[in-house]
């Protein structure tokens, strides 16, 4: 070998595919709900030829559309490392409150204040993000885990929610409210307007915003957020307040597209919610996915509910294999986070 001559590097080649395999572990959380996706839409469209219609996709798109604007608010709050378990609740409360202060029929047994339809949305938007200060103030200023403060503020809602209807179920709402609720435009659905608009601006602010970016800083290293001088506690309590707004709009729109207002209307959407955001591929750990991640849980929840029908699968059949999907999910999250982990090592 003459002087000076380089010898070519035999690992280079090794690297590279190194380098591939690295990128698909690192990316598995968001590859494996998309591949989800694709397959469960395959199957049901071979499985049932009204699955895949023109028509059945608006009734996809509406079926989830309470359940986006919710996860809005929660992907704010997951991303932060943290966990909202009121939100269904806040959402159920809010509804029934936005009934409460609107003019009811006769035959309609609660003892009510009716109050000007704007006033009604304002007082119900005004309690739902009062629950949401109290979550955040029993987290960053009381210190008690979110976990912890968020199942008590569930039963605290849920106490409203019976305080106000007392087991009666109200049915009017503020005309604007019906109308995005359960009205349509050129054919579209307001409500699956509403969803896209909120999932849209849920996505600006986390994308191009100087909070979004605090968001998946606090999410993804809470102290190194800290030493960087960035007011931790403000932006946790910010997405508390955010993640029961959300809620509460869920919740108004909600009981005007089932068309009543009645306690426990909305408890399948905690884990519905929860479940789009996780099963969208948002890291349970903090500080990776995003509104992205939670549209394509949304889709993966909403096509296989909806295909489970159009295949006349039994109910409780039904449930198990969303239950299994989901753990599925969480599976994928911890083991990603754990690659994750071992290649920082």
């Amino acid at each position: 070998m003459a002087h000076g001559e380089t010898v070519p590097m035999p690992e280079a080649q090794p690297r590279r595919a190194g380098g591939v395999a690295a990128l698909l572990r690192t990316q598995m959380r968001n590859i494996a709900p998309f591949l989800t996706l694709i397959f469960l839409t395959a199957f049901f469209a071979i499985a049932s030829p009204s699955f895949a219609t023109l028509d059945n996709v608006g009734n996809i798109l509406t079926q989830v559309s309470v359940t986006g604007i919710i996860a809005v608010g929660l992907t704010f709050v997951i991303l932060c490392a943290e966990i909202d378990l009121s939100i269904a609740a806040i959402a159920n409360v809010t509804g029934i409150a936005v009934a409460y202060f609107t003019l009811q029929e006769s035959y309609v047994n609660i003892a009510n204040l009716p109050m000007p339809g704007f006033a009604a949305i304002l007082l119900a938007l005004a309690l739902c993000a009062l629950l949401g200060v109290v979550n955040a103030f029993g987290l960053t200023v009381i210190g008690i885990p979110s976990f912890i403060m968020t199942l008590a503020m569930m039963q605290i809602a849920a106490g409203i929610s019976a305080m106000l209807v007392r087991g009666q179920i109200a049915y009017k709402v503020p005309p604007i409210i019906t109308t995005l609720g359960s009205g349509s435009i050129a054919g579209v659905p307001w409500i699956v307007i509403v969803a896209a608009l909120m999932l849209l601006l849920g996505h600006l602010v986390l994308t191009y915003t100087r909070f979004g970016r605090y968001v998946y800083m606090v999410g993804g290293n809470r102290e190194a957020a800290e030493y960087s001088g960035l007011n931790v506690k403000l932006i946790l309590g910010s997405v508390m307040v955010i993640s029961a707004v959300c809620s509460g709009i869920g919740g108004m729109l909600g009981v005007a597209h089932f068309g009543s207002a009645q306690q426990n209307e909305f408890d399948t959407y905690l884990l519905d919610s929860i479940a789009a955001v996780v099963v969208g591929g948002t890291s349970l750990f903090g500080g990776r996915g995003g509104i992205g991640n939670t549209i394509v849980g949304l889709f993966v929840l909403g096509v296989l509910n909806n295909g489970l029908d159009h295949v006349n699968i039994d109910s409780f059949l039904k449930i198990l294999i969303r239950g299994l999907i989901l753990l599925a999910a969480l599976v994928i999250n911890v083991y990603a986070q754990r690659l994750r982990a071992k290649a920082a090592d």
